[in-house]
């Protein structure tokens, strides 16, 4: 019988290693909204900038990825330097270029810098600029200028050693003393000649033939021309005077005030008079539009922007805005609360009040702080060195510097005290113990207690948590749906998937020896 021959090779023929050492990749796990396992990408870096925008810069190549995270467009350069939408702006080894995230080339990576408003950019190489306009989608050079930026209205302003230009409007050459930005609609304009109003277009909708005029807020401006005063309304095509006086306005810490005869006679709104009021001897802005209006007979009431909240009946020192008809009131140096006729409610006795909350304020007393409900009735004494507002039944208190939870009987909703409580989205809670984060439920039940490096409430019964380096994602409960072990996890929201990003390694086998002998194992 012959005998039967069994061969055996070498490990060496059958595995080739191209390096010695760990090696490293990624890899992605992509999730639906329900956490079900749906593919997993391998060797990429991804990141998503919006709704439907996503980057993989794998290999040091910077690529536009599909929904299905497939490259499609290369983006020509190294990295993402920002990302407004619709645009991107990336820089390489050469300078910033721009794309649309559609995956449209605007800009070459050649530019020293490249500024986004909306439809437009503004690309600097040098001295030189260049405008893209996406309505048009044209590039348009404007020029050589020692700066130059886009404005909030959507012109660019330029400017060189001579004065100021409009690049992109009808009159480019026009040259300008000062052009400040405003708003989304408009520019102030200076010339020898006075202020003016420039619309988006770049054309005058008030020629410059004011001596002064100052922005006040919105499209509503206050001037003055020789001796006559203005309270201006801006429209998209023209200037409207809402207001014209010969007496004196004036425009005092953010308050517009008209004298008649060197009297203090009216409070002014941005479009006309708010209070036309005999005996005023002094207005206070008390904050929010509202105003304390004292008069001659030492009688004070609080003036909101559609009139009396309080009419001037009272003797006091302040009146602060209030909520729910009541009115933080200070005499002698002491708060309580007024009604909306000037009635004393809650008598003057704290040293510092806040306003109602479902029926409940706090107060301080002797350096501390408590909370008393509409009829002055302590809820807690002043036990706390802090306190927040009620909000749905719940405040933030510190005592003993620790921070705890309270309902509006006073009583603690958790046996538990943290560094810090803050209210967050939904109306949840972040609770922190020596630099690690917990969550509170909005009914005041504890979801986790503080350990988490970092916590955030992604999505309705999602939240993304990590421990040291890695993270995972947790549920209402306090659940893990996802375990604490990958090394970032990012929710694309606009491809409703879930992405959990993973290394792995492998340790490569050191080559054995070429070893050409045959072994031979021989049998009967």
């Amino acid at each position: 019988m012959k005998p039967k021959v069994y061969w055996t090779l070498s490990l060496y023929f059958i595995l080739i290693i191209l390096t010695v050492g760990k090696a490293e990749s990624q890899t992605y796990e992509v999730f639906d909204q329900s956490l079900k396992l749906k593919s997993r990408i391998e060797f990429d870096q991804i990141s998503i900038l919006g709704e439907s925008v996503r980057v993989s810069s794998a290999n040091n190549e910077l690529k536009l990825l599909s929904k299905e995270y497939k490259p499609f467009v290369d983006l020509k350069a190294l990295s993402v330097y920002n990302y407004e939408q619709p645009w991107i702006v990336v820089e390489g080894p050469n300078g910033k270029g721009a794309f649309h995230e559609y995956g449209e080339e605007i800009f070459t990576t050649e530019y020293d810098q490249i500024e986004i408003f909306y439809t437009r950019l503004l690309a600097k190489k040098g001295n030189q600029y260049w405008v893209y306009d996406h309505s048009t989608r044209k590039t348009i050079s404007i020029g050589a200028f020692q700066e130059a930026k886009l404005a909030l209205n959507g012109q660019v302003i330029a400017k060189n050693p001579e004065g100021y230009f409009l690049p992109l409007s009808g009159n480019p050459q026009k040259q300008y003393e000062d052009l400040q930005e405003i708003n989304e609609n408009f520019l102030i304009s200076r010339e020898s000649s006075g202020f003016g109003l420039i619309d988006r277009e770049g054309n005058y909708i008030l020629e410059p033939i004011i001596d002064h005029m100052v922005h006040l807020e919105g499209d509503y401006f206050y001037a003055f021309d020789g001796n006559q005063y203005m309270l201006i309304r801006c429209l998209e095509a023209r200037a409207d005077i809402k207001y014209t006086s010969y007496h004196k306005i004036t425009l005092e810490d953010g308050m517009l005030l008209e004298y008649i005869h060197g009297k203090l006679r009216r409070v002014m709104k941005n479009d006309g008079i708010l209070l036309d009021q005999i005996g005023m001897e002094k207005v206070t802005d008390v904050g929010d539009k509202h105003y304390n209006v004292l008069l001659r007979d030492n009688k004070i009431g609080l003036l909101g922007p559609k009139g009396w909240e309080v009419p001037p009946v009272i003797e006091a020192e302040m009146i602060l805005p209030g909520s729910e008809g009541l009115f933080p009131s200070r005499k002698s140096g002491k708060f309580g609360f007024v009604d909306s006729s000037g009635n004393w409610i809650i008598e003057n006795q704290f040293e510092e009040v806040g306003k109602f909350e479902g029926g409940i304020a706090a107060f301080r007393l002797d350096g501390n702080w408590g909370f008393i409900n509409r009829q002055g009735e302590q809820i807690t004494g002043p036990n706390y060195e802090q306190v927040s507002n009620f909000y749905r039944g719940k405040a933030i208190v510190k005592q003993g510097g620790k921070n705890l939870l309270i309902g509006t009987d006073g009583s603690l909703i958790l046996e538990k005290n943290f560094d810090r409580i803050s209210l967050a989205a939904d109306n949840y809670f972040i609770t922190e113990n020596e630099g690690k984060f917990g969550l509170i439920s909005p009914e005041g039940k504890e979801i986790v207690e503080p350990k988490f490096q970092e916590l955030r409430r992604e999505d309705l019964n999602k939240i993304l948590v990590r421990l040291g380096d890695k993270y995972g994602i947790l549920d209402e409960n306090g659940n893990y749906v996802l375990p604490v072990y990958y090394k970032s996890i990012v929710f694309d929201n606009g491809n409703n998937q879930i992405l959990a990003e993973d290394d792995y390694q492998f340790t490569p086998v050191e080559p054995i020896e070429n070893n050409s002998n045959v072994k031979k194992k021989k049998g009967v």
